[in-house]
């Protein structure tokens, strides 16, 4: 019941991570991800089979201490953008953004409801899963959200190259995941996070 629970949760809180980037994305100018019909909570059309599906049940099921996946990308042309440069930044903003959002109303939830265990439990793992969500895409590695806000600040040439390392980006993730990203950066700020919001795990 806790990993179907927690496998569950993973995939509603990636969906609204990548629902945010497709409709900022269609606010500022883009209806790309609107024609392929992805701003829809229907969870079929987020659904990858080795991001969504594989990877984190495998993660589970070997007992790691974070999980790592993926839902479905959400198409963008980033040159619809009204502003590209500057549009990006909120396209690579606005997924990490709808965690915390998520997050705080969750917390909320937890302080005003009277709750039984079991829905006190998934509460604080969706808030836990979305902080960790929020803080590891700003990693300003390709293609993690943080790049795109990185590529945004950055001069136009400097973006360029910076955009080279976007197909090695996956393979540097998870050798810096390896050598303690979770554990030396992204747990910390997520304790910070969740100590704001007066959640203790």
């Amino acid at each position: 019941m806790i990993f179907v629970i927690n496998l569950a949760v993973f995939f509603f809180s990636v969906m609204i991570h990548e629902i945010a980037h497709g409709w900022i994305a269609y606010k500022l100018g883009d209806d790309t991800a609107k024609f392929a019909g992805r701003l829809t909570l229907n969870p079929l059309a987020h659904i990858d089979l080795i991001g969504t599906i594989i990877l984190p049940l495998f993660l589970l099921i070997s007992g790691s201490h974070f999980i790592f996946g993926w839902a479905k990308p959400v198409p963008i042309n980033f040159l619809n953008l009204n502003n590209p440069r500057r549009d990006i930044i909120w396209v690579g903003i606005s997924g990490p953004l709808s965690n915390i959002i998520f997050a705080v109303i969750l917390s909320f939830l937890l302080k005003l409801l009277y709750l039984p265990l079991i829905a006190m439990y998934i509460l604080k793992t969706a808030i836990l899963i979305n902080l960790v969500l929020a803080v590891f895409n700003m990693i300003p590695i390709p293609p993690l959200d943080g790049s795109r806000v990185l590529m945004g600040i950055l001069g136009q040439k400097a973006s360029m190259q910076f955009a080279l390392i976007e197909p090695f980006g996956i393979f540097i993730i998870f050798a810096l995941l390896f050598m303690g990203l979770f554990q030396k950066v992204i747990l910390p700020f997520v304790v910070v996070f969740a100590r704001i919001l007066g959640i203790t795990f």
